[in-house]
C-alpha cells in the first residue's frame, strides 16, 4: 500500500481526473486480468477451470487479479449452494460484460500492430 501523498499516488490522481481512460486501464491492467475477464465468459467461472485454462498463472496471483476484478466490479463471487461444502462461481456483472467486445477489439488491434511477435491467434477473437 502507498501513501496518499507519494509522487505517485498524486500522479494518478491526477491522470485519472484528466481523462476516463487512465482509470479504466488501471481497473483491468495486470499480466492476467484480460484472460481471466474473458475466460470468465466463455464459462471457466470456478477457481480450478481458470487456472485450468491459465495454468502458467500461480493461485496466489489467480486469486490476487479475482479479487482486484471482484473489487473493480467486473465481477461477483457467487455460492453454488448444491455443492458441499459450498462451492463459489464467478460471474461477469455488466460492467464485465460490457468489456468482453473492447476485449476482442484490442486483441484485434494487436495482432494487427503488435511489434516484433509473430501472433497466430489470440483467444478473444
Amino acid at each position: 500500500m502507498r501513501k496518499e501523498n507519494s509522487t505517485n499516488a498524486v500522479n494518478e490522481q491526477f491522470l485519472f481526473q484528466v481523462c476516463e481512460l487512465n482509470s479504466a486501464v488501471a481497473m483491468i491492467s495486470g499480466r492476467w486480468k484480460s484472460q481471466i475477464v474473458y475466460s470468465i465468459s466463455q464459462g471457466n467461472n470456478r477457481f480450478h477451470l481458470l487456472k485450468k485454462e491459465l495454468p502458467n498463472i500461480s493461485e496466489q496471483v489467480l486469486g490476487r487479479q479475482l479479487k482486484e476484478l471482484e473489487t473493480h466490479a467486473v465481477i461477483v463471487k457467487k455460492e453454488i449452494p448444491e455443492t458441499v461444502p459450498v462451492g463459489i462461481q464467478y460471474v461477469l456483472t455488466n460492467k464485465g460484460l460490457d468489456l468482453i467486445p473492447i476485449l476482442e477489439s484490442l486483441c484485434d488491434w494487436g495482432k494487427t500492430y503488435a511489434e516484433g511477435k509473430e501472433i497466430s491467434a489470440c483467444p478473444m477473437a
